[in-house]
């Protein structure tokens, strides 16, 4: 009797949910990139109070790349809430948008390089110049591997490896995705008020 008093006073145990060995290591590298960033900024904001700094523009092409990174993790989210739905020409129509968007981020980017040349801007000569193009071609870089991610993604949706039973790389494509679109807008915005 008393057993069963007990019983009725104790709250159900919830089962606590493991963390995917591959989600553990996404979240490890996002830590070190981040910190990769925090150490470029940190650099330039101790570069910039030594002097001989040259002040410009930042250039409207890293604007344009940043309403791009935007909607690309729009279209990530929108992706992954397909796959939770099985909605599998979604998916693929989702991620390839994701991917296209992330190939034009790499063109603004390009274009926004080119801007830097025109106004005498360069990666070799004042540190303002070559810290913007150090940053932001880190940070490109990490994009494109993004862009791999999400064409690996591509191909594992016509395989049929992706679905709501087996979510785990479209997740963890879909978490680097926004943790490069929210470092993209950190770095835009830094760049913006330092420069």
């Amino acid at each position: 009797m008393m057993e069963a008093a007990m019983q009725g006073n104790m709250a159900p145990v919830k089962k606590r949910q493991k963390l995917h060995p591959k989600e553990f290591l996404m979240w490890v590298f996002l830590v070190s990139v981040f910190m990769i960033f925090a150490g470029f900024t940190s650099g330039y904001i101790v570069r910039r109070a030594d002097g001989n700094w040259v002040e410009f523009v930042l250039p409207v092409g890293f604007l344009y790349s940043t309403i791009l990174v935007v909607l690309s993790s729009i279209s990530a989210q929108w992706a992954l809430i397909q796959a939770r739905k099985d909605n599998l020409d979604r998916v693929k129509v989702g991620v390839g948008i994701t991917a296209l968007l992330g190939i034009a981020f790499i063109l603004a980017q390009l274009n926004a390089f080119n801007q830097l040349v025109e106004i005498g801007m360069f990666l070799v000569g004042n540190p303002s110049g070559s810290f913007v193009y150090i940053i932001t071609g880190i940070h490109a870089l990490h994009l494109v591997s993004a862009i791999i991610v999400m064409f690996v993604i591509f191909a594992n949706v016509f395989r049929y490896r992706v679905h709501s039973k087996n979510l785990l790389g479209i997740r963890l494509g879909t978490i680097y995705w926004h943790f490069l679109g929210i470092l993209w807008i950190y770095l835009y915005i830094f760049l913006l008020i330092m420069n």
